[in-house]
């Protein structure tokens, strides 16, 4: 099924991302003797591509990133092209949500560049226009990062997990207390137990069937990486302030939350939009404390992928001569656990497309 694309001024622009994941542009074949092999001895696969001209004084490069987007799916799923590439991943009938990272806006962010390179390529296999949601925790949010004009552009839909509100029969309990806020499915509920679970969406639970995860390469003082279980475990569930200011508590329930049926079962494809690499500032976009890698990082493991990231965050501070970040690894030690992912790095194995 063909989208329609709203905005005449950017028909011709987005054509050409098309162009590009159909395999126009480039050819749509796995790269020829470098897909991705499995080796029994190494347990998670990742696929960076590279791109020295992926940016332009810090602004994505719509043409190229397509081009990024079509090669990393091809190599990771050993598909010769990249609708098949997709459709091993998604079948027509599949609502899929785009988690992206947008608190941090456009530039630091997840960009709306490489989010859009996905919803085209989910387009050109197949998926209809109202299948496909570009969703984060809050509108404010989305909207302040492009998204939602991206997703007018495009005519797909744009959602707020915050704003859908939660599914009372979905949710994640400890005996952690939180201190609710407005917002939160118990607020001022007087209920005997009240504060002990957090809710998922029901933008989740009740409007999607898989989801693709989009997250920065950028810096949390907390978790080491703002990145794909961090992101999409506090993005999607309710009475999170209770986690968030301990860093204990949050090795513990990031993961757990991301390992609910609801996320884990539905989770397709991780990608780490690293065409910029931000090592201070946490959810504040600070170019000043930026690289440009000009990479996009792909994997079905959520866990390698972090990690590889805030292996690359502190060898860039390092590098900037900024000061060291201890970080607490038993997050990731827990995820592994979990069966979530790999953290052993010595484990990960890295395809680079260049």
């Amino acid at each position: 099924m063909t989208a329609r694309i709203k905005n005449p001024r950017l028909l011709f622009q987005w054509a050409g991302a098309l162009a590009a994941l159909l395999g126009f542009a480039m050819p749509a074949r796995a790269d020829t003797n470098r897909t991705l092999a499995v080796s029994p001895a190494l347990s998670a696969q990742v696929v960076i591509v590279h791109d020295a001209e992926a940016t332009q004084d810090f602004a994505p490069r719509t043409d190229r990133i397509a081009v990024m987007v079509s090669r990393a799916l091809t190599n990771l799923t050993g598909r010769a092209t990249v609708s098949a590439a997709w459709q091993s991943l998604i079948s027509t009938q599949d609502v899929v949500g785009i988690k992206v990272f947008s608190e941090p806006g456009p530039y630091s962010g997840t960009r709306p560049a490489v989010a859009g390179a996905v919803v085209a390529g989910l387009l050109a296999a197949g998926l209809p226009p109202d299948h496909i949601v570009l969703w984060d925790r809050r509108q404010i949010d989305l909207r302040l990062a492009g998204f939602v004009a991206l997703a007018k552009q495009l005519g797909v839909r744009v959602a707020g997990s915050a704003e859908a509100g939660y599914d009372e029969t979905v949710f994640y309990e400890t005996p952690l207390l939180g201190n609710l806020v407005w917002g939160d499915l118990e607020f001022g509920s007087k209920n005997p137990g009240v504060g002990r679970k957090s809710f998922v969406s029901k933008l989740v639970k009740g409007q999607m069937t898989k989801i693709i995860n989009i997250t920065p390469l950028m810096n949390n003082n907390e978790t080491g990486v703002a990145g794909n279980l961090f992101s999409l475990a506090l993005g999607s569930v309710d009475n999170t302030t209770r986690f968030e200011a301990d860093a204990d508590r949050m090795t513990r329930a990031v993961p757990e939350i991301y390992a609910l049926p609801v996320f884990s079962d539905r989770v397709v494809l991780n990608i780490v939009d690293a065409l910029i690499c931000q090592y201070e500032g946490e959810e504040r976009s600070l170019l000043h404390y930026s690289t440009v890698l000009n990479q996009l990082r792909f994997s079905h493991d959520p866990v390698a992928l972090d990690m590889l990231s805030i292996q690359e965050l502190n060898a860039q501070r390092q590098a900037a001569q900024a000061p060291p970040v201890k970080v607490n690894m038993e997050l990731y030690e827990n995820a592994a656990l979990l069966e979530l992912g790999v953290s052993d790095l010595k484990k990960i194995q890295v395809l680079n497309l260049r």
